[in-house]
């Protein structure tokens, strides 16, 4: 059985109070799907800043697991073919 890797890289950037994340997709064939998430500082965090990082993360994943979910959909929709009525 031959294993596949893809390979997931999360680019975190702030700016002031705003924590900014990028999660790249990238699959063997090359192809890439981007998610993007962001988080607002909150005073009370200071003590622990990564949490904005965490959840900055955290939402540019789930966004990309969203957009690869649509780039299913659409190949099964392309494989299917046009709905005859």
């Amino acid at each position: 059985m031959e294993a596949k890797q893809w390979t997931v890289q999360i680019y975190i950037t702030e700016d002031g109070d705003d924590t900014h994340a990028r999660a790249v997709l990238t699959t063997r064939d090359t192809s890439t799907v981007t998610g993007k998430g962001v988080a607002r500082r909150n005073p009370i965090d200071r003590p622990v800043p990564e949490i904005g990082d965490e959840l900055a993360a955290s939402r540019a994943l789930e966004d990309l697991a969203i957009r690869l979910h649509d780039v299913a959909a659409d190949d099964i929709v392309e494989l299917a073919g046009p709905v005859l009525r």
